[in-house]
């Protein structure tokens, strides 16, 4: 035997199902109220038209009694009978009207008698007759007593086709508020259906190594919750593709540089395996074999040491919200840049520098205002020929520190201008060290000049290469 099938729960079902059915249970409540109220007033409304009858008919039927002595113009399918008032007595007259069956006969005589002292209706079955309106009043005051009963089938009727023309139109209304109900919310939550849509395609997209979500729901209407929801839902998927791109571009940086560095380290410590094979198999030679040895040893290790340096200063920089890497204090920019330029001329006396430095003051940490510097007129020197001019202005523009490095080099050429401040980048393809040194002398540059706040720009072109660094003089915070 196969196993009985679960309905479905209810919090399972679609949303606009439920809707559409929690319309419908509304719907049907104020059916049954209304039609309860209508029911109820048009019942009342016929047992008054029928009571007033009754007291017209029986109103009419005192000069009938006076002038005949019995009734002869009460509606045929009534009943009535005429008691006559004789000692306290009631006596019933004769009549063609009066009710079949005795039992009615002797009910209709006890409200006679209750009619003595107040009239009375009541709605009474009379045996094998149906449902009756019963009145009984005085028609002659102390001498003539009517009870008649008006049958209510045709109130009653009435009444069955009123119930049964509202049910159908309650249920063909109800029937049509929910099938169309259901169909005007599939509609209005179509928008909503879309964003599930494109939730669930983002889901079928590989977010791993691409940070590209051009995923986006289209589409208007709704209504303006529905357009503040498309539009909210837009700009987080916005957000999401920026942070994607962003952590995309982190990762290939990272990758790129974890590359460069493995390279540019096991230069060094090749150079530096090398030279002690060469200082153990020499040192049983002259000591000058073993000195020159033992200075290109130091000379690779210092290379490295300076790389390190650079990794972890740029390390640094990048953490800078937990670790602060600048310690700044009141400083003249002209004395940092007649001090780089005195180190400049002592290293490279063959390569003319020309300064032009204002006295500014502003807040800085000098020890890095200096290797920016240093780095800087260092790049011009090395990727410049012999004898090339280099000059060092320092000025004040509108609450700023501007410093520009020049030289009239053959210039940079504008493929790579794009990228002369990524790390480890050299214009050199072939990594050759004649020309060039770590790669990282430019981003360590760019960093510095970012962490105090500032910017930095190239412009180049041959026989002119430009770095200007604006730096704001007194920093907020």
């Amino acid at each position: 035997m196969s196993p009985a099938v679960k309905p479905k729960p209810v919090r399972d079902w679609r949303l606009g199902t439920r809707l559409a059915l929690g319309l419908g249970a509304l719907a049907l409540t104020v059916f049954v109220i209304v039609g309860w109220v209508m029911v109820t007033s048009m019942k009342d409304f016929l047992d008054r038209r029928l009571d007033d009858q009754m007291v017209i008919s029986q109103t009419s039927a005192v000069k009938e009694i006076e002038y005949y002595g019995k009734l002869t113009k009460l509606p045929p399918d009534w009943f009535a009978v005429a008691y006559k008032v004789e000692n306290g007595e009631l006596r019933p007259q004769p009549s063609d009207q009066q009710p079949p069956d005795s039992e009615d006969r002797e009910e209709f005589a006890a409200l006679a008698r209750k009619a003595l002292t107040a009239d009375e209706f009541q709605t009474d079955y009379l045996r094998g007759e149906g449902k009756f309106r019963v009145r009984a009043c005085q028609i002659i005051k102390n001498e003539w007593v009517l009870v008649s009963a008006a049958p209510m089938h045709d109130r009653d009727d009435t009444i069955s086709q009123l119930v049964t023309v509202g049910v159908i139109a309650f249920l063909a209304a109800l029937v049509t508020l929910v099938v169309g109900g259901q169909a005007l919310i599939r509609k209005g939550m179509q928008p909503l259906s879309d964003m599930a849509d494109t939730a669930h395609d983002i889901s079928s997209h590989d977010l791993t190594d691409s940070g590209d979500l051009s995923v986006r729901v289209d589409g208007r209407g709704g209504g303006v919750e529905v357009e503040e929801l498309r539009e909210a839902f837009n700009k987080m998927l916005a957000h999401i593709d920026t942070s994607l791109a962003a952590r995309t571009a982190a990762e290939q940086r990272l990758r790129r540089f974890i590359a460069d560095a493995s390279h540019e380290l096991r230069t060094p410590l090749t150079s530096l395996r090398g030279y002690a094979d060469l200082f153990r198999y020499a040192a049983a030679n002259e000591p000058g074999e073993r000195e020159k040895h033992l200075e290109k040893l130091r000379s690779e290790a210092s290379r490295m040491s300076v790389l390190l340096d650079d990794l972890l200063l740029l390390a640094r920089l990048d953490s800078a919200a937990t670790e602060p890497p600048l310690r700044p204090e009141e400083l003249d920019l002209s004395v940092i840049a007649e001090a780089a330029a005195d180190a400049f001329r002592a290293g490279r006396p063959s390569q003319p520098l020309d300064v032009d430095a204002d006295t500014v003051t502003m807040t800085a940490d000098p020890t890095r205002l200096r290797q920016v510097l240093d780095n800087l007129l260092t790049n011009a020197a090395v990727h410049t020929p012999a004898g090339t001019s280099v000059s060092l202005k320092v000025t004040a523009e509108n609450g700023w520190a501007v410093i520009r490095v020049s030289d009239t080099g053959p210039g940079i050429p504008e493929a790579d201008q794009a990228r002369i401040f990524d790390r480890f980048y050299r214009v050199d393809d072939s990594r050759t060290r004649q020309r060039g040194g770590s790669g990282l002398g430019l981003a360590v540059v760019q960093s510095l000049v970012e962490a105090h706040g500032g910017t930095i720009e190239l412009t180049s072109r041959p026989g002119s290469t430009v770095f200007t660094i604006r730096l704001p003089r007194y920093p907020l915070g």
